[in-house]
């Protein structure tokens, strides 16, 4: 049998002799401070020495403590850690991933299960969120993003190449043949990409009229029902917008040429982690983007409605 004080008495120590203060120790263990007093008392009895030097409001550990102190401290610490590795070897490794709603309800949630049936010891918890900052602080483990350049912190991987195009209702698709044909129709735009209409325009060689009407919203959900119910033609990448394609509530009329971005899984450099799941996420996703594992492309015919 180990000679060992009270490890409950040690635990009341290691607090009191890191806050120098029993007081602060109570508040630490969620006791009161009679009860520290008392833990104290009956290890200084059982080592057959004083620990602590009382003063007025704070207390100093004598030469015997600082000694204990050292030992408890690295005591704790590997407690710590291999309990902390023991529950994380019994618990499913959780990975936060963020990316903007639209990717999210649009191409991540309907392949999640694959990745959940592949990984069962991986708890992915999905965040709406496009605001690199959020990776910077370790609020969320990755990040999905479309984008041309990134920070030097980041470890980028590209998934696939966005592409972005015009999409509007099958009825209006019919009277769009050429570039040319959008300039004559309303344009709606997402306060998100403002200048996604622009761009797209540059690739195809033409200039939009500057007072070409339109409507302007704050979420790609948004712009999209309004393209939905006749309102105007939107631009979007093509993978956030397969299922609406498939259902037929948007056609395509001019296809989808690429913007020169791409969508890509984005973790910092300096938050690896030993259960691998970074790297199983990643390998996941480069396998689901390079096989086209959309679960829309049975249906071809329903993308190019119009052209």
């Amino acid at each position: 049998m180990r000679r060992l004080p009270s490890l409950n008495a040690l635990r009341f120590f290691d607090s009191a002799a890191r806050q120098a203060s029993f007081t602060l120790a109570a508040k630490e263990l969620c006791v009161t401070h009679s009860a520290v007093s008392q833990q104290i008392r009956q290890l200084e009895e059982w080592l057959g020495c004083a620990l602590f030097e009382r003063r007025a409001a704070r207390v100093q550990l004598t030469a015997a403590g600082l000694r204990l102190q050292q030992a408890a401290h690295d005591a704790f610490d590997l407690l710590e850690r291999r309990c902390d590795e023991l529950k994380r070897s019994t618990q499913p490794a959780e990975l936060t991933v963020g990316a903007p709603a639209s990717f999210l309800s649009n191409w991540l949630i309907p392949r999640l299960e694959r990745f959940e049936a592949l990984h069962p010891a991986i708890r992915v918890r999905l965040q709406t969120a496009a605001d690199p900052a959020l990776l910077n602080t370790q609020r969320v483990d990755a990040l999905i993003l479309a984008g041309r350049t990134w920070p030097q912190t980041w470890d980028v991987t590209p998934l696939f190449a966005e592409t972005i195009g015009p999409v509007c209702t099958p009825a209006l698709a019919a009277r769009i043949r050429s570039p040319a044909d959008v300039l004559d129709a309303p344009l709606l735009h997402t306060s998100s990409r403002p200048n996604a209409w622009k761009d797209w325009a540059a690739l195809q060689g033409i200039a939009l009229a500057p007072q070409q009407p339109g409507r302007e919203f704050d979420h790609l959900g948004h712009m999209l029902e309004a393209a939905a119910a006749g309102l105007g033609m939107a631009i979007a990448p093509a993978v956030l917008v397969e299922s609406e394609l498939h259902r037929g509530r948007l056609a395509a009329p001019l296809d989808f040429v690429e913007s020169g971005a791409a969508f890509s899984l984005c973790l910092r450099k300096d938050a690896a982690r030993p259960d691998g799941a970074h790297e199983r996420l990643r390998d996941w996703l480069l396998a689901s983007a390079g096989l086209d594992l959309s679960p829309y492309q049975g249906d071809k015919a329903a993308a190019t409605q119009g052209r």
